[in-house]
């Protein structure tokens, strides 16, 4: 594994950390779970960029296939998983200890760890990477318009629109296809779980 991933990971827990330290200063008045997801959201948000700006070739974003990961792709990962690791404690720390949610962290920080020890697969990692969290940044506003008293109004209705949307296309259309290229393809079988996953 590069040197640079350890630097990224450590530096990432302590900026995804100190984010939230710093959103809980600045929204005294708003719950854990409010912090959190502006935490959430700002992670989403930089995981869909990372990983647009790590396609090569958007005539076939997910080429080449088992491929090498390049650089960019590493740090996009090592990225997510400080945010996998800080939002797993966080978690834990508020006290939502529940089976799925812990699953989720598990597989996931297995997977992303996988795949930055294998150097291998980053192209269908960033791809499904953008496919989880492409709708992420809407499923948060709706549970902070929620906290905010602001439901039931055309804005409500609106982020709920278009969360449904996004969210539809990206797991319809997007994880399936997704789906389809990990299976087929000679990848190790922790990557080919967090991606299924």
């Amino acid at each position: 594994m590069e040197d640079f991933v350890l630097s990224y990971v450590v530096t990432g827990l302590a900026f995804w950390s100190t984010a939230f330290l710093v959103m809980r200063t600045l929204m005294p008045k708003r719950s854990y779970e409010f912090c959190n997801r502006a935490v959430s959201t700002m992670h989403a948000v930089t995981a869909v960029c990372m990983s647009c700006l790590s396609v090569a070739d958007w005539s076939c974003p997910v080429c080449p296939l088992n491929a090498p990961s390049s650089q960019r792709q590493m740090k996009s990962l090592a990225v997510t998983l400080s945010y996998m690791i800080y939002d797993a404690g966080c978690c834990h720390l508020n006290g939502d200890v529940r089976l799925d949610n812990t699953v989720h962290h598990l597989v996931s920080i297995v997977g992303i760890g996988a795949g930055l020890a294998y150097q291998r697969c980053g192209t269908e990692m960033m791809a499904c990477m953008f496919i989880t969290e492409i709708s992420s940044p809407l499923l948060h506003l709706r549970e902070m318009l929620k906290e905010m008293g602001i439901k039931d109004t055309d804005l409500n209705l609106l982020v709920d629109i278009l969360f449904a949307a996004t969210f539809s296309v990206a797991r319809m259309v997007g994880g399936p296809y997704l789906t389809y290229v990990t299976l087929t393809t000679d990848y190790p079988i922790l990557i080919k779980v967090s991606n299924i996953l």
